[in-house]
């Protein structure tokens, strides 16, 4: 199985345009391509999943352990063609100062060889000593290729070709000329989702045909053909026979989900039922819901249009339905959702307001410390003292009513913030954190048996 990661010398330099491109154009060849993001992210991940045609797992050294990282790696390669790695921010850039963290030492754990994206604007010959400081700097880095990115035109081109083979033996492998056709919107939380932009679809196959027009995509093959074969993966544990049915909006406004907690609901014998908040107009039969992040407040009038599945979510909370919520999910739950000077009706589930702010109000990693009220009971993953998950939010919580119950405490950076999460009404729980424990399968067993014992209750009930 051949593999190539992705990276850049810092963020914003093209690297997901190279790795949606390249997923595109050599799934357009016929290989299997299975496509991998660094760090935690959900928004690359849908591109990535669309161009491949086959579901981008996170591999993320806060949340996984290097032997997790290995495994999900293997795993999920395994039947596939090439392996993809998209890096985040830049090579070398990490949380730790040592780089233990960063997609530096990824490719090393992985073994995989990287190309490395340059965005060469304002630049010519000075791209000699950037990319052999970026090759000197860890020599157990396998830098195999560069390609160019927002290359001026020929004459550019030729500067930057020059430059590279007389101070460098590092080949170019492609390059990218600057083409507003190639920019994927953006806006506060990053890229617009691939499941949002109503033009994805043209998006991918713009791209994929400039890749495959500016890369040599025979020598990426040839570079990915240098990584070794993964150790063979461990057997998949088989998914329990499906005991509950858990609903899941996934449309414009709901669609952050990891791909490998959905795997894990299914193996602890959840059967998912995918439904649209925006135009479905009721509620599937369901016995739990997992409300997950995403965009509500683009799509805050849709939502709020939909007034009958507003109400069925809200009939379902009060009848004590068993209820996971993170972040946009959160926000659903509210009694209204204000975005630029705009208020919406929410389904009002929650007892509070949700207001989106200017600036972020959570960033990055987080550790969350459980106060012994989760109804799930606890989920930390054995030997853990605490929860990995981040979180990336510009909404906050307020007029909140009446006393308030905890499942976490939050603790940012180097200490306790005091900050609480994991809000707890009725049978909900709603974070703004994303959980990302050390085991996805921790959570997802504890919320499936959760609901498991709900539908028990209510089925004892009836009876």
């Amino acid at each position: 199985m051949a593999c190539i990661y992705i990276a850049a010398a810092h963020k914003s330099s093209g690297k997901t345009t190279v790795s949606l491109g390249l997923c595109a154009a050599l799934s357009a060849r016929g290989l299997r391509v299975q496509p991998f993001k660094k760090g935690p992210d959900y928004i690359d991940p849908i591109w990535l999943s669309r161009a491949a045609g086959r579901d981008c797992y996170n591999l993320d050294f806060n949340t996984m352990s290097e032997a997790q990282l290995r495994a999900t790696f293997a795993a999920r390669a395994a039947d596939a063609d090439i392996a993809v790695i998209e890096g985040n921010k830049g090579l070398h850039d990490g949380v730790d100062v040592r780089g233990a963290d960063s997609n530096a030492a990824l490719a090393v754990l992985l073994q995989a060889p990287v190309v490395l994206v340059i965005d060469t604007r304002g630049i010519t010959r000075g791209i000699a000593p950037l990319v052999r400081g970026y090759r000197d700097f860890d020599l157990r880095v396998n830098i195999a290729g560069v390609i160019l990115n927002q290359v001026g035109g020929p004459r550019h081109e030729a500067k930057l070709r020059a430059a590279l083979e007389e101070y460098t033996d590092v080949p170019v492998v492609g390059a990218l000329g600057k083409d507003a056709d190639l920019i994927i919107e953006e806006r506060h939380l990053g890229l617009v989702p691939g499941n949002e932009a109503g033009h994805a679809a043209r998006t991918i196959e713009r791209i994929g045909a400039a890749v495959a027009a500016g890369v040599e995509l025979d020598r990426v093959m040839t570079i990915a053909g240098q990584a070794p074969a993964p150790a063979p993966p461990e057997p998949a544990a088989g998914e329990q026979p499906a005991t509950v049915r858990i609903g899941i909006p996934r449309d414009a406004a709901f669609g952050f989900y990891y791909a490998d907690d959905l795997d894990a609901l299914r193996q602890a014998g959840a059967e998912l039922v995918f439904f649209d908040a925006l135009n479905d107009a009721a509620l599937p039969q369901v016995d739990g819901l997992f409300i997950g992040g995403g965009f509500p407040e683009t799509q805050m009038n849709a939502l709020a249009a939909n007034a009958s599945l507003r109400h069925d979510v809200l009939r379902f909370v009060e009848d004590d339905g068993p209820v996971y919520a993170e972040c946009g999910g959160l926000m659903y739950l509210a009694r209204r959702l204000t975005w630029r000077g705009r208020a919406h009706e929410m389904a009002g589930a929650l007892p509070l307001d949700v207001v989106m702010q200017e600036r972020p109000v959570g960033r990055g990693y987080v550790t969350l410390t459980e106060t012994g009220n989760s109804p799930w009971g606890s989920i930390l993953a054995d030997g853990a003292e605490a929860i990995r998950a981040h979180e990336f939010h510009y909404s906050r919580i307020e007029h909140l009513q009446g006393p308030a119950r905890f499942a976490y405490r939050v603790r940012r950076g180097y200490g306790i913030d005091g900050e609480h999460d994991g809000l707890i009404h009725r049978n909900v729980v709603a974070n703004y954190a994303h959980l990302r424990d050390m085991n996805p399968v921790c959570w997802a067993r504890r919320f499936v048996e959760f609901v498991q014992r709900c539908a028990q209750s209510t089925k004892s009930q009836a009876g």
